[in-house]
């Protein structure tokens, strides 16, 4: 299997519902291709997306060809008691018994004192223990400092997801590349969300599609030279 995932926060929309049949066939494409990790969050897309993957992913294919991450995100419960029957209703939105990663979403200093005080992480862990969830991780949007933290106190967490791109690796708000660091400090398997920071790498900055200009117009003489067939004696 190859190391490359199908986030699902954005998806092809027919009006204000996700297009069943573009996805489905984005999805056989997907697993057709070796890969298979899918990743949504009930948030996305206003619960769209899990029952998108439940339509068109876990009713259309056996349970073993896929990896399905969802999250525990702040805003859908506020305290212990409420984890578990928002846990329930996430399974059946995606029609699975399990999900193979469930991940603390989105954690930062101020939201991690919330999961702290409702004990999500221990509530996660439990859930693991009754094999609702294979693996329990966390996806990550702070400094560095914040996630040695974390991990510090926390050292049953299985993986990081962190934003990771060229554009953010030096970045002092997201450190993309001290995070990364403090995931190998402690040994922690790294998923990486935002490659191309939500598709807006591919509009490149003005100075740089004018160099992009610039090289492809003193290229272009040498390329065309070595497209043209060879000579024959």
């Amino acid at each position: 299997m190859r190391n490359f995932g199908f986030g699902c926060m954005r998806l092809p929309m027919n009006g204000d519902e996700v297009d069943y049949k573009e996805f489905s066939q984005m999805v056989d494409t997907f697993l057709e291709e070796g890969f298979h990790y899918f990743d949504t969050a009930h948030g996305y897309l206003d619960g769209k997306s899990e029952t998108a993957l439940r339509e068109c992913l876990t009713k259309r294919y056996p349970r073993e060809r896929y990896l399905l991450t969802n999250k525990l995100t702040t805003n859908f419960f506020n305290k212990e008691e409420e984890i578990r029957p928002f846990f329930e209703s996430q399974l059946k939105a995606c029609g699975v018994d399990y999900f193979d990663y469930y991940l603390m979403h989105a954690q930062n200093a101020e939201v991690y004192k919330k999961y702290k005080n409702c004990r999500a992480y221990e509530a996660a862990q439990e859930l693991k223990a009754e094999g609702r969830v294979r693996h329990v991780g966390i996806s990550f949007h702070d400094k560095a400092e914040v996630l040695d933290m974390i991990l510090t106190e926390h050292p049953e967490i299985e993986a990081v997801q962190i934003q990771f791109n060229y554009v953010d690796y030096e970045d002092a708000g997201i450190q993309s590349r001290l995070c990364y660091e403090v995931c190998r400090k402690h040994n922690k398997p790294v998923i990486v969300m935002e490659p191309v920071k939500g598709g807006n790498l591919v509009n490149l900055p003005e100075e740089a599609k004018r160099s992009w200009m610039l090289w492809r117009e003193a290229a272009m003489p040498a390329t065309q030279f070595a497209l043209q067939p060879a000579s024959r004696v």
